[in-house]
């Protein structure tokens, strides 16, 4: 099999039936998606249910009233980013994006901990999407008393990652055919949940404690405190992580320097659109008080629409059943979100082994299906384990590791955006079109998020006083257990890196990140340093 000039050359046996149409320089199914396909992996990867029904009561509880503007202005970032996928995936279509795109601007290591900050992010956050998935599904049938089990949650979360992880495994196409049908279910019914909301909210059998919507609400600087906004920034930019995966599937669709990027930049836009529709009739119709319906209710905070769905829908009737295919758009969303969630982490550890970055064995592909065999099995069992690891060791750490997992995005997203600028760095005066959006957009989109990043990790995550647990540290003292389970999971990315650097280093010796060929755009940088 002939590989493209500068294109990483793989062993035959990575792919023994890799040959022919349809198959990719690595072995992957090419042109598998369309544009369609591609907005609905990025945006199911969101899971816009289960992101709302987890995340929207904690924004409440720390902004109030301003819970819609702060999710609004998270997705300015989000979208400063997709700039900067989609111009850096134009130029180099590779599955392994901030992995291989840092390593092209600032080096192997950097790159390594752009691949490392995607994997561990996922793999946090698989935890919490079983749990979910886990707890939602006794609920839906009624087994109120399984859904509280600690037990038998976590037994039905390890099943909904097997399951997820064999969809993964048997193809690319039917799990964009899964994404498309559960998406436009989910988005109708959250459709349907707002307007029925805010219907109720303005007729004459108002529930107590609703209110109507007011233009303070989009106004930011009635935030109670920077730290705040901070905070339920960094806490909203997990309601919108997730459209990088419309890139990370990039060698597998049609048109893939253009598709993908598009994709990412639609998928944000239209997440905004959903988000502000649900975060604004949600707040009008329950309010932001702390008891009953309300969404800062501690009670419900850490799922407010299957508290809610009762009230809007009613009990009864159709109503009932309204209620009822809610809590399984929840479900059905956290599952697909777990498939989604599989997938960008299986196909960035697959581009590090084909880049040697780590072992050959996860650059394996599976004869008949054309996917990352064992990069997709490696992620489902090392999920199962994490995920029945922090279950062990407490529900708190388990709570405290999924609100760690917004510094893990911001530090790969961020990477992106500063790789984006460098990477172009010897193009951004060509034009005027070069220097918005491959180096202000991206730059500015990296400055936010690092910002976001040192503030909450060293000041509001770092309080010991914030989420449920805390540790003292040697030197630093008692430290939230956000920032330390944080932190010390980038921390072990450089604990393995410099492992894998000592057993096989021809990565960090001689990089292997090629552009694409195809490309005008391609700039004049090197490759990145060789590493001595």
């Amino acid at each position: 099999m002939s590989t493209p000039s500068g294109a990483p050359r793989v062993p035959e046996d990575a792919y023994p039936t890799a040959t022919g149409s349809g198959v990719g320089e690595k072995g992957l199914k090419s042109n598998a998606l369309g544009l369609f396909s591609s907005i609905a992996i990025g945006i199911a990867s969101t899971a816009p249910a289960y992101s709302l029904a987890a995340t929207l009561g904690v924004i409440v509880a720390g902004v109030g009233l301003q819970a819609p503007i702060v999710t609004i202005l998270a997705f300015v970032p989000m979208l400063l980013i997709a700039y900067a996928y989609k111009e850096l995936n134009q130029v180099d279509p590779d599955c392994g994006t901030t992995f291989t795109w840092a390593a092209r601007a600032f080096g192997p290591r950097t790159g390594w901990m752009g691949g490392w900050g995607i994997i561990v992010a996922d793999v946090i956050v698989m935890a919490n999407l079983a749990q979910i998935a886990g707890a939602y599904g006794f609920q839906l049938f009624g087994f109120s008393s399984l859904s509280s089990s600690t037990l038998w949650t976590t037994v039905a979360g390890v099943v909904w990652i097997i399951v997820m992880t064999a969809i993964c495994y048997v193809g690319i196409e039917v799990s964009a055919a899964l994404q498309r049908w559960l998406l436009c279910i989910e988005v109708l019914m959250l459709v349907l949940f707002s307007v029925s909301a805010l219907v109720k909210t303005y007729s004459s059998n108002a529930p107590a404690g609703s209110i109507h919507i007011a233009a303070s609400w989009f106004n930011p600087f009635d935030v109670p405190s920077v730290s705040a906004l901070t905070s339920g920034i960094l806490a909203a930019v997990f309601i919108y992580w997730g459209w990088d995966t419309a890139v990370s599937v990039n060698e597998e669709t049609a048109d893939r320097e253009r598709t993908p990027g598009r994709a990412a930049v639609i998928s944000t836009v239209l997440l905004l659109l959903i988000y502000a529709l649900v975060a604004t009739s949600a707040l009008a119709f329950a309010g932001a008080g702390t008891k009953g319906i309300g969404l800062a209710n501690p009670a419900n905070v850490g799922d407010v629409l299957s508290g809610l769905g009762n009230a809007v829908f009613g009990s009864h009737g159709l109503g009932w059943f309204l209620a009822k295919l809610l809590i399984f758009m929840v479900l059905t969303s956290s599952a697909a979100s777990t498939q989604t969630t599989i997938l960008p982490t299986a196909r960035t550890s697959f581009s590090m082994a084909v880049h040697k970055a780590i072992p050959a064995k996860f650059g394996t592909v599976h004869r008949r299906f054309l996917t990352p065999t064992y990069s997709t099995v490696a992620m489902g069992l090392v999920s199962i384990a994490f995920y029945v690891l922090l279950v062990e060791i407490s529900a708190n750490v388990l709570t405290d590791s999924i609100a760690s997992v917004g510094l893990g995005i911001a530090f790969y997203y961020g990477l992106t955006g500063f790789s984006c600028i460098w990477y172009f760095r010897k193009v951004l005066t060509r034009s005027a079109r070069d220097m918005i959006f491959k180096g202000i957009l991206p730059g500015l989109g990296g400055l936010l998020l690092l910002f976001f990043f040192c503030y909450a990790a060293f000041y509001v995550y770092a309080k010991p006083s914030y989420g449920v647990t805390s540790i003292d540290l040697p030197i630093f003292g008692n430290t939230g257990g956000v920032t330390v389970i944080g932190i010390g999971s980038l921390l072990l990315g450089v604990v393995l890196m410099l492992i894998q650097w000592a057993v096989q280093g021809s990565w960090f010796r001689n990089p292997d990140v090629p552009v694409s060929a195809a490309s005008p755009d391609a700039p004049a940088v090197a490759a990145g340093p060789s590493v001595p």
